[in-house]
């Protein structure tokens, strides 16, 4: 077999004043404490040296994501290689994490924690400032572009200033598919434009196959993944971020915006999503991919290692094609982005495990082999060798063309903190039940945007 080794990819170079979301933000927006007008600038602080973890038992209090194996396969190697130190875990699925983030910084103040935006928690001095830490460990040393992303400024706003967070990996999306009811659906290739793609999605429906199980039930609106990779097909990603990162005059109902959400529209119309689309849930999602029952899900690289895992050699990935042929290609990709409280008890050791995990050989090959993604760290740390003609090795080769084609983009689940809550769920379920059209439900989120930013 053929063995490559992945090349990095780019973080997104773009803006400030974003959040990141990897998956989906469930109904209500945290309740802040009232925040001052600049982020804390409390920085890390150790007696001299290197930050660790000591050598007494030191008991790590971390609030994870509920159904993704990468951070507690790190955490338990990390226990391996530093028996004095154990891990109090909670779980939850990021929609809650992200509704009572504010809240858990601030009451629970956990060592670790799976974060969703955090402009606004470090506006309000819920994050530990980083730079410390960046310095002792030689983060500054790193690919400036990585830690872009997890940078506030003075104001408050994102991609420069002091470090506030962390990434396990980096994360990239696009569309998974089971290569047995490709066959059965007599698909013979992987789809170069829009119009490919629809092909196959109609000989999947005509030889009885769901062409597509996806999430988009509860709190959980999971068609934002193909209408936002359907809005860089067929526009820019800039504009996509510039409407993330709230530029001004940025607009999400734009003219080629209409003619994605009119194509999701047209796929609804069709039947190409499961008939309980309204009503599926992530792991729901998973469980009927996984069990050879869609054809499709758009979904992001940290389900690789799975998919290598329960689909061996049956699960391939590619990236949205662009609606013209030859066209460049995007993807959502943002580092997989972890805190650490204001008022941490072991911060030290946080911050020792986070440095470990883009430094450590093992804990690298973990990172590819169970979370799917490229890890963190120095331009030419190690990587572990990819057996190309896997779904790890696949989504590490997209990472490339996306980096080429400069098409990485950020969330639009994260332009607001309450955006994906109270405006995309509800209007993408509504456009599922036919409530709304393509064009309203563009207009509202719009509308609801300009109210947020306002706020």
């Amino acid at each position: 077999m053929e063995k490559t080794r992945p090349k990095r990819r780019a973080a997104i170079r773009v803006p400030a004043l974003a959040g990141m979301a990897l998956a989906a933000v469930l109904g209500l927006s945290a309740c802040a404490p009232g925040g001052s007008a600049a982020p804390s600038q409390t920085t890390a602080t150790f007696a001299g040296g290197t930050p660790t973890c000591g050598t007494k038992p030191v008991t790590m209090n971390a609030y994870f994501e509920t159904g993704f194996p990468l951070p507690k396969a790190l955490t338990d190697e990390f226990t391996k290689q530093h028996p004095n130190v154990t891990w109090n875990i909670r779980e939850d699925q990021f929609a809650v994490i992200t509704q009572n983030a504010a809240r858990t910084l601030s009451d629970s103040a956990p060592d670790l924690m799976r974060l969703p935006s955090i402009a606004d928690l470090a506006k309000e001095g819920l994050l530990k400032n980083l730079d410390g830490y960046a310095t002792a460990f030689g983060w500054d040393k790193w690919p400036a572009s990585q830690l872009e992303q997890l940078r506030v400024d003075k104001s408050g706003s994102r991609g420069s200033g002091s470090l506030y967070a962390q990434g396990l990996n980096f994360s990239l999306t696009g569309v998974f598919y089971n290569k047995d009811l490709a066959k059965k659906a007599g698909i013979t290739g992987t789809p170069t434009t829009l119009a490919e793609l629809d092909a196959d999605l109609a000989k999947a429906k005509a030889a009885g196959i769901t062409p597509i199980a996806q999430f988009n039930g509860g709190a959980t609106g999971g068609l934002a993944f193909p209408l936002q990779q359907l809005m860089a097909a067929y526009g820019s990603p800039t504009s996509i971020n510039d409407w993330v990162f709230q530029k001004s005059g940025a607009d999400i109902d734009t003219a080629t915006n209409k003619q994605a959400a009119a194509h999701l529209e047209k796929w609804v119309k069709a039947g190409y999503f499961a008939s309980d689309v309204n009503s599926l849930d992530y792991a729901g999602m998973m469980s009927r991919f996984i069990g050879g029952k869609s054809l499709f899900i758009f979904d992001g690289d940290w389900e690789s290692g799975n998919l290598d895992k329960q689909m061996a050699g049956k699960a391939g990935f590619f990236l949205m094609p662009s609606a013209t042929a030859g066209g460049k290609q995007a993807a959502m990709s943002a580092p997989l982005t972890y805190g650490i409280a204001a008022g941490a008890k072991h911060a030290d050791c946080a911050a020792t495990f986070l440095n470990w995990v883009a430094t450590d050989k093992t804990a690298r090959s973990i990172a590819v082999k169970v979370g799917g993604s490229h890890p963190m760290g120095l331009a030419d740390a190690y990587m572990p060798e990819v057996d190309s003609s896997t779904v790890t090795g696949q989504t590490l080769a997209a990472g490339a063309t996306v980096s080429k084609d400069n098409g990485a983009m950020d969330f639009i689940a994260n332009a607001t903190n309450a955006i994906y809550a109270k405006s995309w769920t509800p209007q993408l379920q509504s456009l599922v039940a036919g409530r709304v059209s393509s064009d309203d439900l563009l207009k509202s989120v719009q509308s609801d945007y300009l109210s947020q930013i306002k706020q």
